[in-house]
């Protein structure tokens, strides 16, 4: 079978700069009979300016509650590329498209803003040019994690739009042994930890990008991936999403 975007894909800030003022200061200094001229301290150094980063943060507006999520820096090309969709407005009014309760919740294709009712969703955006892959060891699909969907591309090059959300489920460490041996991998511990108790989907780990989590909303993941939905895994209530770049310190 010729794989689509749908089920390939889950086989699955800018910086403010501050100043510290050097401002010089005026001395006067009186002696006795002799007035000392007014002498001005210049720096002997240039100013120094310090860069500071931003962490650029997302407002998901969903049907279902709303989601803050917090953008990766270490993975700038997937970062800058969402952030310029959102400003673009080209998530406003797009679904879930695919939602599987344990897994993930889907959504980016531009085809579902005018999508008919029960409609197989999930091919848009396959027009638009690919992400490279930014895979991070420190980075991996623990629940609340913004991820990159993509088709089968050899690269394991991302969807230039389509992406999804991780409820994922919690591992034992018995099931994290055996995915171990079976990917001839190892868990760090600290990720390990993470599966076992707030959950995740190891599985696709260094397959598909992360690139940022969510903040505050998670519960709003476990409310669209357990809602009812057809053989395609579109729920049958449209789930429509807005999203805006949040503003520093909001």
């Amino acid at each position: 079978m010729k794989s689509k975007i749908i089920p390939a894909f889950l086989l699955l800030v800018s910086a403010i700069f501050f100043t510290g003022n050097l401002n010089a200061q005026v001395k006067k200094t009186t002696a006795k009979k002799k007035v000392v001229a007014v002498k001005k301290i210049t720096p002997s150094k240039k100013i120094v300016v310090v860069n500071k980063t931003v962490l650029i943060r997302i407002k998901i507006v969903t049907d279902s509650g709303t989601m803050v999520v917090r953008l990766y820096d270490s993975t700038p090309l997937h970062r800058d590329n969402f952030v310029k969709l959102v400003k673009q407005g080209f998530y406003d009014s797009l679904l879930f498209h695919r939602v599987i309760p344990g897994f993930m919740i889907q959504g980016g294709d531009p085809a579902s803003k005018t999508a008919e009712a029960g409609a197989m969703l999930g091919n848009g955006g396959s027009d638009m040019s690919r992400i490279p892959a930014e895979f991070k060891k420190s980075l991996f699909h623990k629940k609340g994690v913004l991820a990159a969907a993509r088709d089968g591309n050899p690269e394991k090059a991302s969807s230039a739009c389509q992406f999804y959300l991780v409820e994922g489920k919690i591992f034992t460490d018995d099931e994290l042994n055996m995915m171990e041996m079976q990917k001839g991998i190892k868990i760090p511990a600290a990720q390990r930890a993470a599966y076992k108790t707030i959950g995740g989907t190891p599985q696709l780990d260094q397959n598909y990008t992360v690139f940022g989590e969510i903040e505050s909303g998670i519960g709003v993941i476990d409310k669209i991936a357990n809602m009812p939905r057809d053989n395609n895994n579109r729920p049958f209530t449209d789930i429509r999403m807005h999203m805006e770049v949040m503003m520093p310190g909001k």
